[in-house]
């Protein structure tokens, strides 16, 4: 996608292999500000600190973690130590541990004395593969919009940042509108702010207004009621987990946002990389969901009058908060998940792993 008439991807190497540029989406949207990673301890510091994040994308920084890791030291101590290290730096996102156990095989498989080399290599393929495999998700949510689409406007509510930001390229969710907005489709788009830490607000807006599409940043609980006004077409949600069943583990608020689309029968749709499914897992009760620090929930981060970027706090000092990151939407209420293969039901989803 593009910033400024130029080309970026959210993670990409350096060309001699030595460390990694990531964009640092935590100065987003006031400040645009690319970061070198230069070791496994930076790496799995940016995916804890949320400088890298969205499933797909945090699978592609792990990988690179890995190749980091194995220019630092190349035995197998450092190997499993470095696997130790990335797959416990967030424990929701399944491609994560996808894209570390991938590199284990690939590496292992690897003379010692070529890990490095190996672990570049397979680390740039698993980018490679996320940005065809979204490109994939645009079309077929693409098609899944034309099918419904009226020559007027149409809205789409998304949660969250499911944008090229949370991938290596062109997004998950936000894939299909891209593509209907390229299209010349009457686009709009309805953005949760998506508290705590308001990607929503910060990310998937201000990537949609580079790309130019239409969009209404708006409060985490005015959804139900702009489905009810009939105000909303259709809901695309990205996810962290995809369970064989078909239910999806999302940001923290999906949940509602799927019982309001139910309630107004109104389609609501998950777009997932392959990676995502967890085939592993049918009860959705057996996913970890990552409970973070409540800071994100007592204070909040903007652009102060003096054009830095400060935090402000929210709440009394006597009272705790609670922060679960996440929550899961079970599959009778979701209408399809859109994979880079087709659009799938949940109760057919298992034919993409066919």
């Amino acid at each position: 996608m593009k910033v400024a008439n130029q080309s970026f991807r959210t993670i990409w190497p350096d060309s001699s292999c030595k460390f990694v540029h990531i964009i640092d989406q935590t100065q987003l949207p006031f400040a645009f500000k690319i970061v070198q990673v230069h070791s496994l301890e930076q790496m799995v510091k940016a995916i804890k600190t949320m400088q890298v994040r969205g499933a797909p994308l945090i699978g592609a920084a792990a990988a690179y973690g890995m190749a980091l890791a194995m220019l630092e030291n190349e035995s197998d101590d450092y190997l499993l130590f470095a696997v130790k290290l990335l797959i416990n730096s967030r424990p929701t996102a399944v491609n994560l541990a996808w894209a570390v156990n991938r590199m284990v095989l690939a590496l292992q498989n690897a003379p010692i004395n070529r890990r490095n080399f190996t672990a570049w290599r397979e680390a740039a393929k698993i980018a490679q593969e996320d940005v065809l495999q979204n490109q994939r998700i645009g079309q077929h949510g693409l098609a899944i919009i034309k099918n419904q689409y009226q020559d007027k406007a149409f809205n789409i509510l998304t949660h969250c940042n499911a944008g090229w930001l949370a991938t290596v390229d062109y997004g998950t969710a936000l894939a299909p509108v891209y593509a209907a907005h390229d299209a010349g489709l009457d686009i709009h788009v309805w953005v949760d702010e998506t508290r705590p830490r308001n990607q929503g607000a910060a990310l998937t807006a201000w990537e949609l207004g580079k790309h130019g599409v239409p969009h209404t940043v708006i409060t985490d609980n005015a959804g139900g009621h702009l489905m009810q006004q009939g105000l909303v077409d259709m809901l695309i949600v990205g996810a962290d987990r995809v369970t064989s069943a078909g239910d999806v583990c999302n940001k923290i608020g999906t949940y509602l946002k799927a019982l309001a689309a139910f309630d107004n029968n109104i389609p609501f749709y998950a777009a997932v990389p392959s990676p995502t499914i967890d085939w592993s897992i049918a009860n959705y009760k057996d996913i970890d969901i990552e409970e973070r620090h409540s800071d994100e929930v007592t204070a909040i981060q903007g652009l102060a009058a003096d054009g830095s970027i400060q935090s402000v706090r929210l709440i009394p000092f006597e009272s705790s908060a609670a922060n679960h990151a996440f929550d899961v939407t079970p599959a009778r209420l979701v209408t399809g998940i859109i994979t880079e293969q087709a659009v799938f039901a949940p109760s057919e989803l298992h034919h993409s792993n066919r």
